[in-house]
């Protein structure tokens, strides 16, 4: 920006005076014409997504970097394969959001594939990361609950999605 004595400013090109800009207010939106309010579930299930996806992406950064040289190799499998699960259902979730905002129908059934993506990330993701951080080989044995919620929360969407109008 180049100011001259009679208070023009010239930049790129182009000319405004700082007298005529002074005070000035960008002009408000016509009422209506906001941004559109999202359904209470479809945000929750939005930020859980996002917020899932977030960990995911900073866990498959800590396998890879640190747990690289201080775990054997099986089960730095099992962490990865809790990251990569992990954020295939928070991908499920932010289209279990959209659903829920876009669609009309039977709702119930694809807020309960919201909560069971979320109940099997929980259990299944938890316990193989937790089983990889401890070294305790018990949580094997908890991780398929969270395997059939991933699988009921499958079915819950497919039967949600049968009955959308």
């Amino acid at each position: 920006l180049v100011a001259r004595p009679s208070g023009e400013l010239r930049a790129a090109g182009c000319t405004a005076t700082r007298r005529a800009t002074r005070g000035a207010r960008w002009p408000a939106l016509p009422r209506g014409k906001g941004p559109r309010e999202i359904a209470p579930m479809a945000r929750l299930f939005l930020i859980l997504g996002a917020c899932s996806a977030a960990i995911a992406v900073a866990a498959g950064a800590f396998g890879a970097h640190a747990l690289r040289v201080r775990v054997e190799p099986r089960l730095l499998e099992v962490f990865e394969t809790g990251a990569r699960y992990q954020m295939y259902h928070a991908l499920a979730l932010i289209v279990v959001a959209v659903v829920l905002e876009r669609a009309s129908g039977a709702p119930r059934w694809v807020i309960a594939s919201g909560w069971l993506f979320v109940a099997g990330t929980v259990v299944f993701s938890g316990s193989l990361y937790a089983m990889t951080l401890s070294g305790a080989r018990w949580l094997g044995a908890v991780t398929p609950v969270g395997g059939v919620c991933f699988i009921a929360g499958w079915v819950c969407l497919a039967m949600g999605a049968a009955r959308l109008r």
